[in-house]
């Protein structure tokens, strides 16, 4: 199952695209993450909103190792450029597609639907997606315990998605075969974005 961007508990009305990382030289260039599925088009959406409101438009990318180089307008030398590190840069939800295949989501659809059993009797909630780049993970909060557990996000543990329905069934049976094996069970930590 395709996800296109990371978790975005924060902030319920918009999509976390990208997040600037380190400056880059001392012209004000930043390194940046692109959370999108072609990592280019983040400069297609337009101006993009910081975590504090601001509004940061991206005039250049260039690729790098692991990143791209961007140019912010506005932002011209290393110090101003320092000051951006580790912004999550966020859309309007609106501002984007409606996924293209029926088995790809947006993290954010995802966080808030109800997860239950073949039967339909609830297990918990989604409170967030993670893909640390293993594959995406949905943590689900559990309903008798109130403790999180990270389940992989896949057609075994998750074989389905109702985003109007507000439901994804998780099989019961995969879900405590992994409650004994803790490289698929955690819990709850600040969201990396990817």
């Amino acid at each position: 199952m395709r996800n296109k961007n990371p978790d975005r508990r924060a902030k319920p009305d918009l999509i976390c695209l990208g997040q600037i990382g380190a400056a880059h030289g001392i012209r004000g260039e930043v390194r940046l993450r692109s959370f999108t599925a072609v990592p280019e088009a983040i400069t297609d959406y337009g101006p993009l909103q910081a975590e504090d409101g601001s509004t940061l438009a991206i005039e250049s990318l260039r690729p790098a190792k692991g990143c791209f180089i961007a140019t912010i307008a506005g932002i011209r030398d290393r110090n101003a450029a320092e000051a951006l590190a580790n912004a999550r840069l966020y859309v309007p939800r609106d501002r984007l597609p409606e996924p293209a295949e029926p088995d790809e989501f947006y993290y954010a659809d995802l966080v808030g639907l109800t997860a239950i059993d073949r039967a339909g009797k609830s297990c918990g909630t989604v409170i967030a997606v993670h893909n640390f780049g293993a594959g995406d993970i949905v943590e689900i909060r559990r309903d008798a315990t109130g403790k999180t557990e990270l389940l992989p996000f896949d057609a075994a543990h998750v074989p389905e998605v109702d985003i109007a329905g507000g439901r994804m069934v998780v099989v019961e049976e995969v879900v405590a075969e992994n409650e004994m094996s803790p490289a698929v069970r955690g819990t709850a930590k600040p969201s990396g974005g990817g």
